[in-house]
């Protein structure tokens, strides 16, 4: 079972690229390590404080692969950098 999210965050406090992507690379090195999920920046690649990460998951059931994408966002959510703005679940 696969489980997708797209997620649209704000980064306040970025003033250049260079300081998005060392906050984007920090917190997605992270939740790839704990949460074994494949992430990537989906859109607003040339925007400072704006992106939107794409995360998936496969699990044997829905209902296990949905508890890890929630426990993502609540990880995610931990981050005083980033702020969760649009959230998309979608089950394929």
């Amino acid at each position: 079972m696969i489980v997708i999210a797209e997620i649209e965050c704000m980064l306040y406090n970025s003033h250049s690229l260079k300081d998005k992507r060392s906050v984007l690379k920090k917190i997605m090195n992270k939740l790839r390590k704990d949460f074994n999920v494949a992430l990537t920046e989906l859109d607003y690649h040339d925007l400072w404080q704006r992106t939107k990460i794409g995360i998936v998951t496969i699990s044997t059931s829905y209902t296990h692969a949905e508890q890890i994408i929630q426990e993502v966002f609540r990880v995610m959510d931990t981050y005083s950098e980033m702020e969760r703005t649009i959230t998309h679940v979608e089950r394929i």
